[in-house]
């Protein structure tokens, strides 16, 4: 009964661990692969990097300021930002040239983002069709977004005008919403006040394993139409009329060109070669900055997630430490118990090498055991909660899916378990015959 329940608590101890470090690879995992997101540069307003790529990339924090629309602009050439003006109404004169960073895409994409409203307790993200035409996701960044039901927004439609959403696949199921139902985002803060227009649901995505399952994504004109979401004019900017909003949706009426703003920005060169150029362009201006996700990433992984690591490996230490004390309590003061048997053995011809290397044999199957115990009620854990992490981080996960560090748990503990054992051996050694078998 001794050896079971010593054999027990190891197993205890080793899952804990081993539940631990799988735990935090699963989340290192989860953070380093969505960092490789298909674009390679978030732009967005001076201030933190790493806030900006948590607000833009993982849909975290808070944004720090907006960026004017024509900032967005300048990642495209004069044809393009020509046909903004015709379409949205604004300085003809912005139509003219070049955007500044236009030589830097060679045939990339822009797609800018509008935060600021919360669907529950989601973020509700304005953006364009081109989010789920041109961002890709998956292992090798190749997958294009599916949808379990309906399809993707777009631009304008004539049944729901600027109005269509589409619901991140971790929102449509805690919030109870799927295609054709509509919902009416909240400005600024979960429990804040409700936009009096609503959006139709025309899509919900596949689970992606990416921050977008917990996002609701508008159409950018429609975002841009609820209350309080027009940058107020100054009174001496020059607006061109819109050419065709009257065929569109006459009571809808898009915002001019001066009366918009972009919280952030998703860059992708069609050269990966350009993006440190444009990258330290963006930099040295005056409004602007220029972040690359994966060494953001990388920082706050060295920066946090690399102290928090040693932490957890020194607590494996300690944990390992303690289970190898008990192994030595448990078998030391087993031994008063065991000392005629030990003599018995003895005087039947037993050599004292032969007692030592049973009773460290004993601490070598205790540990054993309760190291392969531990491991399998770890990993049967995390499998039975395989879909659960799947839904939250994005990594699959199966019985025999193991983290870098816990490989090296079962060693120790066998290690620590038979140094704990040669006080036992030693005292078994020790034993005198005579005295022993007289008692």
């Amino acid at each position: 009964m001794s050896s079971a329940l010593t054999t027990l608590s190891l197993a205890l101890g080793v899952g804990l661990v081993v539940l631990v470090l799988s735990i935090f690879g699963i989340i290192s995992e989860a953070f380093t692969r969505n960092a490789s997101v298909g674009y390679n540069l978030v732009v967005g307003p001076k201030g933190s990097a790493l806030q900006l790529t948590l607000n833009s990339v993982y849909y975290l924090s808070q944004p720090i300021e907006n960026l004017p629309f024509t900032e967005y602009m300048e990642f495209f050439g004069q044809a393009e930002r020509a046909e903004m003006v015709r379409e949205y109404g604004g300085d003809p004169a912005l139509g003219e040239r070049d955007g500044i960073y236009a030589g830097y895409m060679a045939g990339g994409y822009a797609i800018p983002l509008a935060l600021g409203d919360y669907f529950g307790e989601f973020r509700v993200v304005g953006t364009t069709p081109d989010f789920f035409e041109k961002l890709r996701h998956g292992p090798d960044v190749d997958e294009p977004f599916s949808f379990s039901d309906g399809r993707a927004l777009q631009e304008f439609s004539s049944e729901n005008s600027y109005f269509e959403a589409v619901l991140g696949s971790r929102v449509a199921a805690e919030m109870g919403k799927q295609a054709g139902d509509e919902f009416f985002p909240t400005h600024g803060d979960p429990e804040g006040e409700g936009h009096g227009q609503g959006f139709k649901i025309v899509g919900v995505l596949d689970p992606t394993g990416t921050p977008n399952d917990r996002a609701a994504f508008v159409n950018l004109e429609g975002f841009y139409l609820l209350d309080n979401h027009a940058k107020p004019l100054t009174g001496d900017e020059i607006i061109e009329e819109p050419a065709d909003w009257q065929q569109r949706d006459p009571e809808h009426k898009p915002l001019s060109i001066p009366q918009r703003e972009v919280t952030s920005i998703l860059i992708r060169n069609g050269n990966l070669m350009f993006a440190p150029g444009m990258q330290n362009t963006i930099n040295e201006g005056l409004r602007s900055q220029a972040a690359a996700p994966v060494g953001e990433i990388a920082k706050l992984m060295t920066a946090i997630v690399g102290p928090l690591l040693k932490a957890l490996l020194a607590i494996t230490l300690i944990t390992s430490v303690v289970a190898a004390v008990g192994v030595l309590v448990a078998i030391y003061n087993s031994m008063n118990d065991r000392r005629r048997d030990i003599a018995v053995m003895r005087a039947l011809g037993a050599r004292r090498e032969t007692v030592t290397v049973i009773i460290l044999a004993e601490s070598l199957i205790i540990a054993l055991v309760g190291g392969l115990l531990g491991w399998f009620l770890a990993h049967f854990a995390i499998w039975s909660a395989s879909g659960y992490i799947e839904a939250q981080t994005g990594v699959r996960v199966s019985f025999f899916t193991t983290s870098t560090y816990e490989i090296a748990i079962l060693p120790l503990v066998i290690a620590l378990a038979l140094f704990a054992g040669f006080l036992p051996a030693w005292s078994a050694y020790r034993t005198d015959v005579g005295s022993n078998l007289s008692a």
